[in-house]
């Protein structure tokens, strides 16, 4: 997406991302981290980061420019496709999503609960690492991925190159799960209560 300044009687063209899909986890981190500080803070440092306008010319524009930006970036953000992308690829290597959330394992889970109970924007490289594995063997749409071991520091880093639209779209559809599987350990566990009672 363009983006044109006039600026003492010339307009020069920047560029701005164009879709969602543009922003890295990386810098969606970073953006998330710019809302800790003041408006002003985080429009200059937003616009920096997601353009190419420099950050002198930022400073010097005028703040109905600056809000046009600004609207632009949360339209885009408001447009992202937000279906699940179960398998994707960064440079070259495919990683697949979860294939089976039922199976989850103990370790996975507590993994999962500890970068959430720390912080989950802190941690959405790791808890990436944990949800997208890489593929070992796929035909059609199904596919396995590697087993869980707990080793993820080096993928944590892969995964900070994922797009902001495919993090968000696999947290909606983990949270969704996560809903639904603490019901279930809740009516399970009232079962086996139950049980331990009548004996």
């Amino acid at each position: 997406m363009k983006v044109k300044v006039k600026k003492e009687g010339k307009v020069k063209e920047f560029k701005l991302i164009s879709s969602w899909e543009d922003v890295s986890l990386e810098k969606w981190l970073k953006l998330i981290e710019f809302q800790e500080g003041s408006k002003t803070e985080e429009a200059e440092k937003t616009i920096a980061e997601l353009s190419n306008i420099p950050k002198k010319l930022i400073k010097e524009l005028a703040l109905k420019d600056v809000a046009k930006v600004m609207s632009r970036i949360a339209q885009l953000q408001e447009r992202q496709n937000s279906s699940l992308k179960r398998i994707i690829e960064i440079e070259g290597i495919e990683y697949g999503f979860h294939p089976d959330l039922d199976s989850i394992t103990l370790g996975e889970y507590a993994d999962i609960e500890t970068f959430i109970k720390n912080g989950i924007e802190k941690h959405l490289p790791e808890l990436m690492a944990v949800l997208y594995r890489p593929i070992k063997e796929k035909k059609n749409d199904i596919y396995i991925i590697d087993a869980y071991d707990g080793n993820i520091r080096i993928r944590a880093e892969e995964m900070k190159k994922m797009s902001a639209e495919q993090v968000q779209s696999a947290l909606v559809f983990f949270y969704a799960f996560v809903k639904e599987l603490s019901k279930t350990l809740q009516s399970c566990l009232t079962e086996v209560l139950k049980g331990m009672k009548k004996q």
